[in-house]
């Protein structure tokens, strides 16, 4: 059995992360989010780039814009300086993550994208940042903090992140006015294709 103090800590978790979802719909910029969905339901294609765990949920973030046909992939800030932004066009968007803003391996992505014309979307806590200062959009990214004791772990504000790109998506969605059925065709495996492709006899 584990420590009492380790089983407290796990509770503790739940109640710190439920509580940042709560606080976030504060910091709900509606005209910025407006914009951002706007982008995102217009663009050919998306692009999605973060490091460490926000490239993780980037990751996330693409696939959620795949499964509701926005073309989109992530785009590792490695690959990006090797070829991988050819990926995107004129009046193509491209999504940053950056808790802190100041993602050093983002900077040289987001100055192709101003190059070539690419809308920027940067989901940051510092709207005083340079990828914040530097991008079309600016979605606020709240933490109050991480769940672990040192207040260091990429936890809360993954979750935080991964928020904010849910309510992108669903937004899309009824932004483009996607259909069920429309998922039920890219989508026929597993119990949610199932489900979604049964036919009543």
């Amino acid at each position: 059995m584990i420590s009492q103090e380790a089983l407290n800590a796990a509770r503790a978790a739940y109640d710190i992360e439920a509580q940042c979802i709560v606080e976030m719909k504060d910091f709900l910029d509606e005209e910025a989010f407006g914009k951002a969905v706007e982008l995102l339901s217009k663009a050919e294609r998306i692009g999605a780039a973060g490091c460490g765990h926000s490239g993780i949920a980037c990751q996330h973030f693409a696939h959620l814009m795949c499964c509701i046909e926005r073309p989109a992939r992530f785009i590792s800030p490695a690959e990006a300086v090797h070829g991988a932004t050819g990926f995107l066009q004129k009046g193509d968007v491209m999504i940053f993550a950056s808790r802190g803003g100041s993602t050093k391996e983002l900077f040289p992505i987001m100055d192709i994208c101003k190059a070539k014309g690419v809308s920027t979307i940067t989901v940051t806590e510092n709207l005083e940042s340079p990828l914040a200062k530097a991008a079309d959009v600016v979605l606020k990214q709240h933490v109050n903090r991480e769940t672990d004791k040192y207040n260091m772990q990429g936890t809360t504000s993954t979750t935080a992140l991964c928020m904010i790109f849910h309510a992108l998506q669903t937004a899309v969605i009824e932004e483009t006015a996607y259909q069920k059925e429309q998922f039920a065709l890219i989508h026929p495996g597993g119990a949610v294709g199932e489900r979604l492709n049964h036919k009543s006899l």
